[in-house]
């Protein structure tokens, strides 16, 4: 029971990242909405992860090497599924990110293929196929005219690419299992995204350090509780519950997310949702069900054992 109430909260946590986003965009750019709480939550967690390794010894043989699997894993995984996602949700809306979140265990089954070799079936493929149209009707595209509307394509686009990132960060980041817990894993990769968004922040958005003293409530509310609630809390709770949940209940996440972050948008920044878009939320949630559900459930059939006839009676 615990666990589960630990799934629910973490999940209600995350549905709040695209209103966070929303919330801040009017002072801070892409780059300090990332940085910012990241290394807040870097912080927090180094304290968890010592204890973790008094309790138990590092497990599997670390090397140098290991640098360039968080390299790869932060480049393609945690720095698109993150910057992408907040620079495409900040030209778009709360709701549709959100929408669009339910794409990650689609693409996570393709890139599995591609990275891991795992088996891709018609499932997947028509899995993938349907995601991608759902994509295009959140973003009102014209399929008449091949125009896109609203001018939320580009940011939908961008939503999707960080989508992506996630879904390659979930299947490569396998590797690192095999050697790191979850939470040095979580840890590590903060380290890292420290390490690449530093120069680039101060770069870019180095002015944002001389108005901090002059951000709003508003904009301490949503970098609050990106950083020790969505990047930390969060991810805690979900580590914590999956020593007792399995990875099919642990997945559920996918819908609680978009169930929870689009009233959220709605309620809290006064968004409206199109018939298109609702309807492109609706292809992306039926390509989730068939990955998550209907593809796990057939192949749990294939793989139980034949019933066996009863006894004759004599």
């Amino acid at each position: 029971m615990r666990s589960w109430f630990f799934l629910f909260s973490c999940n209600l946590l995350w549905a709040l990242q695209f209103t966070c986003i929303k919330l801040v965009q009017d002072q801070v750019g892409s780059l300090f909405t990332v940085w910012g709480p990241i290394t807040l939550a870097m912080i927090l967690l180094y304290p968890l992860v010592r204890a973790e390794r008094r309790r138990s010894p590092p497990q599997g043989k670390r090397s140098r090497k290991d640098v360039f699997l968080y390299l790869k894993l932060v480049l393609f995984g945690a720095f698109p599924a993150q910057i992408l996602l907040t620079w495409g949700t900040r030209m778009s809306s709360a709701s549709d990110a959100a929408l669009l979140m339910l794409t990650i265990p689609v693409c996570t089954a393709v890139l599995a293929y591609f990275l891991l070799g795992e088996r891709m079936t018609n499932v997947r493929w028509f899995s993938f196929g349907l995601a991608i149209v759902g994509v295009l009707l959140c973003s009102d595209f014209n399929f008449g005219s091949l125009n896109f509307g609203k001018g939320f394509a580009l940011g939908n686009l961008l939503v999707f690419s960080g989508a992506v990132g996630s879904a390659f960060y979930n299947s490569y980041g396998k590797k690192a299992l095999e050697r790191y817990s979850p939470m040095e894993m979580l840890y590590y990769t903060y380290v890292m995204m420290f390490f690449l968004l530093t120069p680039l922040f101060f770069y870019e958005e180095r002015d944002v350090v001389g108005r901090v003293a002059y951000f709003t409530l508003r904009t301490w509310t949503g970098l609050i509780l990106l950083g020790v609630f969505i990047y930390f809390l969060s991810m805690v709770l979900f580590l914590t519950a999956l020593k007792d949940l399995d990875a099919i209940q642990a997945g559920l996440c996918n819908y609680l997310v978009t169930l929870f972050g689009v009233p959220i948008a709605v309620i809290w920044l006064g968004e409206r949702l199109t018939f298109m878009t609702v309807i492109g939320g609706v292809l992306v949630l039926a390509s989730t069900l068939a990955v998550t559900v209907w593809d796990e459930l057939r192949k749990h059939a294939r793989n139980a054992p034949p019933a066996h006839p009863p006894p004759e009676s004599v």
